[in-house]
């Protein structure tokens, strides 16, 4: 726990006195709102206050970052380009201090949390080196206005971020109130240091979306999260002059036909359940081949076993204080709580369960709040009329789908009309990029697997 004091002593002002966190407004550090409970997903304790906002201040505070958007505009891309550059060796320098951060307030592993500063990092190093051809006969939108979930504060928010200041454009960010808190806070202050023009707000998303979302002053808004909220955007947005990028859930599916190598699928799907499957890109949906399903059951059954969860601050040895887990708690104790629901439901109705984990005693503290903690479970035959069928568990239950032809391989495969990844493990590469799967482009690990 005394990764906040070390947070405030890094970037004090960004605190205040009596160590509360304020809001980056009008180019300043101020204002610590009206205080709302904020817990660490690890095991419930109190992680301070966010700052929230009412809508007055919010819309004050965007009027003065659009203000900033002209002259911001008006600056040398090699100037832009160096200001950022600073940025980088400040996120670099507190790289340790930030993922320390993550493991606290969002339960990510330390090694995961690692990643994600460093795609940050080397993501917008890549936009450095690439920015000049990009902006050939463009010109910057203006302000551009971000709203993300909790997953992925720096690989995903301060990124963008980051690639819109590059590109001219002022940014104001709305912090996810679940989880990111601390780390958004110290590297929006390193971020503003070098002199960039990023503001970064905390209150309500339901009473600041007239801020953030239909505000005049902003032109351009980056929304990530689920679908009920990014719908209602998209609804408020259609008759509106205005630009704006959506990425929301859907069902990401996994099909296997035709397949013989197991061993490679094996690293594949454990490397799935990274971060406890709270990713937009993970899978939650195997459609298998029914002659395959037995070869299928030997490979994926065992790698559930062998999953490692637990405290993710949990000291195992001295020479390794902080364990290799694939996955800690999910976000908070509601999202368990509802996932278990989700999951009594679909067997109700007559799921099959093929795997129900357990949490190893040795994997976290004695008497401590486990109530954020799910163990990996798999369903098998989800049936239609289940909720989890058609939605985004978000979390390491996988439902899994068994299939006679190639077009209800297709169709199982499509059943959230749409989705951000999807995979096809197939010997032949002929089918496999034949089969007219949601996704059209790759994620991390290929839109297609060929063995």
């Amino acid at each position: 726990m005394s990764n906040i004091p070390a947070t405030a002593a890094q970037a004090p002002e960004a605190f205040t006195s009596d160590g509360h966190v304020l809001n980056l407004l009008e180019g300043e550090w101020s204002n610590p709102g009206s205080g709302r409970h904020y817990e660490s997903a690890i095991d419930g304790r109190s992680l301070g206050q966010i700052p929230m906002l009412d809508l007055q201040t919010a819309r004050s505070a965007v009027k003065f970052a659009k203000s900033e958007a002209s002259d911001w505009a008006a600056v040398d891309l090699d100037e832009r380009k160096r200001r950022v550059f600073l940025c980088l060796e400040g996120l670099r320098e507190q790289r340790k201090l930030i993922a320390l951060l993550l493991v606290w307030e969002i339960g990510k592993p330390y090694a995961q949390a690692l990643l994600d500063i460093d795609r940050c990092i080397s993501g917008v190093e890549w936009y450095l080196e690439n920015i000049e051809s990009m902006l050939e006969k463009r010109r910057p939108l203006g302000l551009i206005s971000n709203i993300a979930s909790w997953n992925y504060p720096m690989s995903v928010l301060m990124h963008a971020v980051l690639v819109q200041v590059l590109a001219g454009n002022a940014a104001v960010s709305k912090t996810p109130t679940d989880g990111g808190l601390y780390a958004l806070t110290l590297a929006h202050a390193i971020a503003r240091r070098a002199g960039l023009p990023v503001s970064l707000v905390s209150g309500s998303g339901g009473q600041l979306s007239d801020a953030l979302v239909r505000n005049e002053f902003v032109d351009c808004l980056a929304f990530v999260g689920g679908k009920t909220s990014g719908g209602a955007i998209a609804a408020s947005l259609y008759d509106a002059d205005k630009r704006y990028l959506l990425e929301m859930e859907g069902v990401n599916a996994y099909g296997v036909w035709q397949f013989s190598d197991w061993p490679n699928l094996a690293q594949q799907i454990r490397k799935g359940f990274d971060y406890g499957k709270q990713r937009c890109t993970a899978y939650a949906r195997y459609v298998i081949q029914r002659e395959l399903f037995p070869q299928f059951l030997e490979t994926y059954l065992p790698v559930l076993r062998s999953l490692q969860f637990g405290n993710p601050v949990l000291v195992e040895r001295d020479d390794d204080p902080l364990p290799k887990l694939d996955f800690g708690p999910l976000i908070n104790s509601k999202k368990v709580e509802d996932l278990r629901v989700l999951y009594t439901e679909a067997l109700g109705k007559g799921a099959v369960s093929l795997h129900e984990g357990e949490v190893a005693k040795d994997r976290v503290l004695p008497n401590q709040d486990l109530s954020a903690y799910l163990p990996p479970a798999a369903l098998l035959n989800i049936p239609r009329n289940s909720r989890l069928y058609h939605n985004e568990p978000f979390g390491p239950i996988d439902t899994i789908v068994v299939v006679d032809h190639i077009e209800e391989l297709i169709s199982e495969m499509n059943v959230s009309n749409g989705s951000l990844v999807s995979s096809i493990a197939c010997d032949d590469p002929q089918t496999a990029r034949w089969l007219p799967v949601p996704s059209p482009y790759t994620d991390e690990d290929g839109a297609f697997y060929v063995g």
